[in-house]
């Protein structure tokens, strides 16, 4: 069964602060009376396939490192809209609803995007301090974002990305 709330963070574990999406999606995995009540996914890049992992869906959260952010983070909703990217290997939460649209036919459940102050993105890094800061204010204000949300929500599970299995 799908779960109503979709919590999907992406990132890079060895690029310091481009951990963040995959370290927020391991925090709420680790909250007690959460698992069960959402579906949390994390993966390397958001990709077109992810289209149907927002199928079915009242409410998705993105959750990514940022350079341009606010510190500690910033929230924001997002709306369909189509990639300018050259690449075709990763989308943007935009372009994964877009993407949605074109595909299902349908509008895109609501979503919105948390944006995590990053600073340190070199490879073999460890997240950096501040950084660290900021996921921790991140998942606090999701985890209040998710109970306003959650009061309906029946236990279903929390899927597990590819890296999981």
């Amino acid at each position: 069964m799908t779960a109503p709330l979709l919590v999907i963070g992406w990132g890079n574990l060895s690029r310091g602060d481009d951990a963040l999406g995959p370290l927020f999606i391991e925090r709420l995995r680790a909250v007690p009376g959460l698992a069960g009540r959402i579906d949390c996914l994390d993966d390397y890049q958001l990709q077109v396939e992810h289209v149907l992992d927002l199928a079915g869906r009242e409410r998705v959260l993105f959750v990514d490192a940022s350079l341009d952010c606010q510190a500690p983070f910033e929230v924001g909703p997002v709306q369909a809209g189509r990639d300018t990217s050259v690449s075709t290997h990763a989308v943007s939460p935009q372009g994964l609803l877009q993407v949605f649209r074109d595909v299902l036919g349908s509008e895109p459940p609501p979503s919105m995007l948390l944006a995590i102050r990053g600073e340190r993105f070199e490879l073999g890094a460890a997240p950096s301090a501040s950084a660290l800061a900021g996921l921790g204010a991140a998942v606090d204000w999701a985890l209040a974002w998710l109970a306003q949300h959650l009061s309906h929500v029946n236990p279903v599970g929390c899927a597990m990305s590819d890296d999981d299995v």
